[in-house]
């Protein structure tokens, strides 16, 4: 396997009597979102601060790239930390400078870059994070969202190999919270940076996550993707992420989930002469959404198409949840597969005429928005998991609704 870019090894740090991390193990990898979840006080943020470098560890080593950082010569540390942004919890702008000199600050603290070149940086990044209308305000000027947005031109404007995010949704709205979540996802992959986030805000925060890494009592409780998490059914892992997960997801309404898959798997125990269910997958390219109406705004219909799901097709004894930022599954326990089919034919003519419309009222574009729902349905039997079911149905997808907000102004 490649080596990690941050690789923890037996790292203990104690404040007077109190041991915070006690000889931990974890492994960072390039190109990955990894968060850091666990409960309040537990040391996430110390965590955070040893890989920046404003902590250093009592027993043990942390390397980047195979290299122990206590080991670096003072020329490969200077490289090291320059490599690495941090986005604050609070988004520490500066209230007497602007938005432009905020993200300039930087440049101007740890680079010879002259000010054209600067500016042609800083002018950069406003582009790409959609703040040219406000760089020459002030943050008091601001929405959060585009505090937020702010902070992150500021974190990226050095070109950062790593971006440190400390609870970066803390104080936000569901809508707002996914909408963060969703930059730093969208920033990640047009930057190719590397991200590394501390949240409470589950479920939310796993469907932008490649990794997560679970602190427990000063050890690493868990670490490996989410879907490793919930099969892993470790009693640390589970108390955890039921007593923060809850019973829905708080954007859409829909269950979160964990909860689904109890559902799922009572649904199947059930049908004891059949023994399947139907499976339809919902899915939106919520990349274009955000790129045409801005993240709020999409997140926005992400809601309101769960809304419109849960409305719908609970009635029928269906029950729904987000398999990732864009897709949304529903099990339909006594609903066969050719019902659904006509069912979901009904389900699209109302897609187009009463909700889809909404869409073109948000978005405020000039260029044509168009966009199109797709749906793959599939039969789900005993003993298949989730993921299996989302490949078949997705592999059976075809569009079901679609709008082309030009024709329909």
């Amino acid at each position: 396997m490649d080596t990690p870019l941050i690789e923890f090894r037996d790292v203990s740090k104690s404040f007077g009597s109190r041991t915070v991390l006690n000889k931990i193990d974890l492994k960072i990898h390039e190109g990955h979102i990894t968060t850091i979840i666990g409960k309040s006080g537990i040391g996430k943020s110390v965590l955070l601060k040893h890989i920046i470098g404003l902590l250093a560890p009592d027993e043990g080593d942390i390397l980047f790239q195979g290299v122990p950082l206590s080991r670096m010569k003072k020329s490969e540390w200077d490289s090291y930390r320059s490599n690495i942004s941090y986005m604050f919890q609070n988004n520490a702008l500066f209230d007497s400078l602007t938005i432009f000199d905020n993200i300039a600050l930087p440049l101007r603290q740890t680079t010879n870059l002259n000010s054209k070149e600067i500016e042609k940086k800083v002018m950069l990044r406003v582009e790409q994070t959609e703040l040219n209308e406000v760089v020459y305000k002030y943050p008091s000027e601001l929405s959060g969202g585009m505090q937020k947005r702010a902070a992150l031109a500021r974190a990226l404007v050095t070109d950062p190999e790593i971006v440190l995010f400390d609870e970066p949704t803390t104080g936000q709205d569901p809508i707002r919270k996914n909408a963060i979540l969703s930059m730093i996802a969208q920033y990640k992959r047009k930057f190719n940076f590397t991200a590394i986030v501390i949240s409470h805000e589950i479920p939310d925060i796993f469907f932008i996550s490649d990794r997560i890494i679970l602190l427990w009592e000063g050890k690493i409780g868990f670490q490996g993707t989410y879907e490793e998490a919930i099969e892993l059914h470790h009693p640390m892992v589970d108390e955890l992420l039921y007593s923060l997960e809850g019973f829905q997801d708080e954007l859409t309404g829909l269950l979160s989930k964990q909860t689904f898959r109890a559902r799922y798997e009572t649904a199947l125990s059930r049908t004891r002469k059949k023994k399947t269910v139907t499976a339809v997958l919902f899915n939106m390219n919520l990349d274009i959404l955000s790129e045409a109406l801005g993240h709020t705004a999409s997140l926005e219909v992400v809601k309101s198409l769960g809304d419109y799901i849960n409305t719908h097709l609970d009635a029928l004894g269906g029950f729904s949840a987000r398999q990732s930022r864009d897709q949304i599954l529903t099990i339909l326990p006594h609903v066969d597969i050719e019902e659904t089919e006509e069912m979901i034919e009904e389900f699209s003519s109302g897609l187009e005429e009463k909700w889809m419309a909404k869409i073109c009222v948000w978005s405020s574009s000039e260029d044509s928005l168009k966009l199109s729902i797709f749906a793959g349905i599939t039969v789900a039997s005993s003993g298949e998991d989730i993921e299996s079911i989302i490949d078949k149905a997705r592999n059976n997808q075809k569009i079901i609704a679609s709008i082309d907000c030009k024709h329909w102004r």
